[in-house]
């Protein structure tokens, strides 16, 4: 998606929201600024993973705001697929990397990075491109391919999955952040920051077992929640998720959205995303119970929205 695509699709998602009042389109044209404080939500397009990221993170009060000086740092991307970068499977690596580089700037002790891969761990690592990306910023690559990474939490808001084993990287940082990428899943039909939980967890049978997006919605009642989501919209599966077959399965979105609200995130996501390959909302079912257990919101009329183009 070009920058004149962008800008149509903005237009066309703006047109339907007497259809759908919590249109991105609309919001994103029309957004709500408040004397002081900082967005709810950015949404950027048109530029590099690392320009977006820069201006993202300035928009929100910089990184000294989430990451102090001597800070445990752990970041969660999707690093679920033995994807090269180009398939769109993954997390954007600059992405990553950037971000790295950023938390260490701001005098983090560390900066762990890892997920609970669907393929094999090493590979994944090494082909998504993440490890070398990482290990260049400064940061930290860490397994999560063991049962002994991973200590039980109770989920006392949750309506089906009541207990979890989270990633010990999580449970014992000063501060995280959920950097997901933005694509189709043929299991919860879309797979964006909620869904990107399913990576801090150890037995995932569980969810496909009980009930899919339900169990989405209630690991996100986890109490250590992310200081951001960060949803890499640059490059994104569109269809035959959630790793694609080829590169005909990604479309270029080249756009960022982040936010502290899951909900809201994958809300703008989704319609985003919607522009290119129609989604309808009310199929992705864990946005709406992850509202209802008050997680977030999807009413983005509501939230002081920044958008920018580069």
């Amino acid at each position: 998606m070009d920058r004149r695509e962008f800008l149509k699709a903005m237009a066309l998602a703006g047109a339907a929201a007497a259809v759908n009042p919590s249109g991105v389109g609309e919001v994103l044209a029309q957004s709500r600024t408040t004397t002081g404080g900082y967005p709810d939500l950015v949404a950027i397009m048109g530029g590099s993973p690392v320009q977006m990221l820069d201006r993202v993170l300035s928009e929100l009060g910089g990184i000294g705001r989430f990451v102090k000086q001597g800070m445990k740092v752990t970041i969660k991307p999707n690093i679920g697929w033995d994807r090269k970068p180009e398939m769109g499977a993954n997390t954007n690596p600059e992405l990553v990397a950037e971000l790295v580089r950023k938390c260490l700037s701001a005098g983090a002790s560390e900066v762990l990075v890892f997920d609970h891969t669907c393929n094999e761990w090493t590979r994944c690592y090494q082909n998504s491109g993440i490890r070398a990306a990482v290990e260049e910023a400064g940061g930290k690559m860490v397994p999560a391919n063991s049962e002994e990474y991973y200590r039980e939490v109770d989920l006392p808001r949750g309506v089906k999955l009541h207990k979890a084993k989270i990633h010990q990287a999580i449970l014992d940082s000063d501060v995280w952040f959920n950097v997901p990428v933005v694509k189709h899943h043929g299991g919860a039909k879309m797979t964006i920051s909620m869904k990107n939980y399913m990576g801090i967890v150890w037995d995932r049978r569980v969810f496909h077992s009980t009930d899919l997006q339900q169990c989405i919605a209630d690991i996100n009642t986890f109490s250590k929640r992310p200081a951001l989501h960060i949803v890499d919209c640059y490059r994104s599966v569109f269809q035959n998720g959630p790793q694609g077959k080829s590169v005909d399965d990604v479309i270029m979105l080249r756009s960022l959205i982040a936010s502290a609200d899951p909900v809201a995130a994958d809300t703008a996501a989704l319609a985003l995303f919607s522009q290119a390959k129609p989604v309808n909302r009310e199929t992705v079912t864990h946005i709406a119970k992850a509202e209802a257990l008050k997680i977030g919101t999807t009413d983005l009329q509501s939230l002081n929205i920044k958008r920018i183009k580069l």
